[in-house]
């Protein structure tokens, strides 16, 4: 329907866009001031990151991977577990919602767990031969695997809950957790044992739309898709605050989340519960004689004094207009520098036009980043995107690197948690290449120290092991309130 034109077509921009910003700086103000994390000293010692906690676990504000559970211990009991994923890992380079999910219900199955997972069918050219029933193989215990009818890759969550619901015959669930939204608040709110994990929220999306803007260059106007996106982000803020009452649990993967949903989003502090992402400590560990055949591979010459490396999706949200920009200043003056980088998109191309100093690798697959991480000196990650939490910082900090990274509340209050660790700089170009000089002119031997901090934190709080055995406590916490007494 056409609409009819108005004789004074400023005033309602105006006022659309006045209420706009009256939205952004009444809820970034507040959360941005509510999620700033003082920095706190943590000697590197193990007994520094575990928690003195006693008594209701639901009562705890803080991460759930700073209390000790022991590996060695058997489940207080074994459960049936319903998940529900968008996505299960199928292709050469899953992302990282996917391989949260895979890393953790893998480790849950192999405690004995019976783990069912409900998601899309898998890309034709995934390789993948699972049966909607079968499990796979390559471990003693793993989940079984229902994959929906329809479209590969796309996500049916009402096909899914079909699927749940027979399962639900063969004997009821005890748990039942969604990742993200992938069941709907309103297929939800009649779950009572539901825990739903957030990957990241609208709210943090709000401040990544605000940097985002930020790199670009003043000459340059405001894209039509920015004033689409920044319009319609707050009324889905607005829509979330109402709608994640319905969640019976919720798991925030970052300390600052955990704050967000209880103080803005107004969650009952019972409900909320911070259980960091972890990464397979099998895959990532120190192994010097690794990472000198990477770089033999690769062609490093021998003569690089500092190695940066940078690993992910080469796009504008993940901080690269930054990160390119501020190298090809700092190589002006530092010849025997060079920035290693693995993934691929759009500024692949444009990093190799900076010369010999920069190797990109193209998308690797999770288990070549062993060498990758280990051929570094210290790993960047110049992300615009406050949601969330990158897999990437654990992997090279489990490896032995100490990291830089933007000055977000997430990174800040739970990976960056000491100075000991690494580096934090604005995102902007300024104050990532001042972080730059500050690195090069530590040096190496320097940074390997960090690494050594870094590996004994990241050990005790980002493992697969450590997360799994939150989740476990949780999910039997949920199942009966008995087991939510700690220790």
């Amino acid at each position: 329907m056409a609409l009819a034109k108005s004789k004074k077509p400023m005033i309602p921009l105006k006022s659309g866009l006045t209420t706009t910003l009256f939205f952004v700086i009444l809820f970034t103000i507040p959360a941005l001031l509510l999620l700033h994390t003082p920095p706190t000293s943590i000697c590197t010692s193990f007994s520094t990151y575990t928690k003195t906690f006693s008594g209701d676990l639901r009562n705890a504000e803080f991460s759930w991977n700073r209390l000790k559970f022991y590996k060695q211990d058997p489940p207080l009991e074994r459960m049936k577990i319903a998940v529900f994923s968008r996505k299960w890992p199928s292709g050469a380079s899953p992302g990282g919602m996917e391989r949260h999910a895979q890393t953790l219900h893998t480790a849950l199955a192999n405690r004995g767990h019976q783990v069912h997972i409900f998601t899309s069918p898998p890309s034709e050219d995934s390789g993948s031969t699972l049966s909607s029933q079968e499990s796979d193989p390559s471990t003693k215990f793993s989940p079984h695997i229902h994959y929906h009818e329809g479209e590969a890759g796309r996500w049916s969550y009402n096909k899914a809950w079909e699927l749940y619901e027979e399962e639900q015959k063969n004997g009821l669930f005890d748990v039942v957790h969604s990742e993200s939204v992938a069941l709907p608040y309103w297929r939800a709110r009649d779950v009572p044992n539901l825990a739903v994990s957030w990957h990241g929220i609208a709210m943090e999306s709000v401040h990544s739309n605000i940097y985002q803007d930020l790199v670009r260059d003043p000459k340059e106007k405001i894209s039509p898709g920015f004033n689409t996106t920044i319009h319609g982000v707050i009324p889905k803020v607005l829509d979330e605050i109402r709608f994640f009452q319905h969640y019976a649990h919720h798991i925030a993967i970052s300390d600052s989340c955990g704050e967000m949903l209880r103080d803005l989003y107004q969650i009952p502090n019972k409900r909320v519960h911070v259980i960091v992402n972890g990464v397979d400590e099998n895959d990532f560990k120190q192994n010097r004689e690794l990472g000198q055949k990477f770089k033999a591979q690769i062609g490093l010459p021998k003569n690089a004094s500092l190695v940066l490396g940078v690993a992910g999706r080469l796009v504008k949200d993940k901080g690269h207009p930054l990160l390119h920009e501020a190298f090809s200043k700092l190589i002006e003056s530092h010849p025997n520098v060079y920035l290693i980088i693995a993934g691929s998109g759009p500024w692949e191309n444009r990093y190799k036009d900076l010369g010999s100093q920069v190797i990109t690798l193209g998308s690797m697959k999770p288990d070549q980043l062993g060498g990758f991480y280990n051929a570094i000196d210290i790993f960047v990650n110049p992300t615009l995107r406050p949601q969330g939490l990158d897999l990437t910082l654990m992997e090279a900090m489990m490896s032995g690197k100490p990291v830089m990274a933007s000055r977000f509340p997430s990174i800040k209050g739970t990976i960056i948690t000491d100075e000991a660790y690494g580096f934090m700089f604005s995102p902007n170009v300024e104050s990532l290449k001042e972080t730059l000089d500050l690195v090069v002119a530590e040096g190496s031997e320097r940074l390997a120290q960090r690494g050594k901090a870094c590996r004994e934190f990241a050990a005790s709080m980002f493992t697969a092991t450590k997360m799994a055995l939150a989740y476990e406590r949780l999910f039997l916490c949920i199942k009966n309130n008995t087991f939510c007494r700690y220790p």
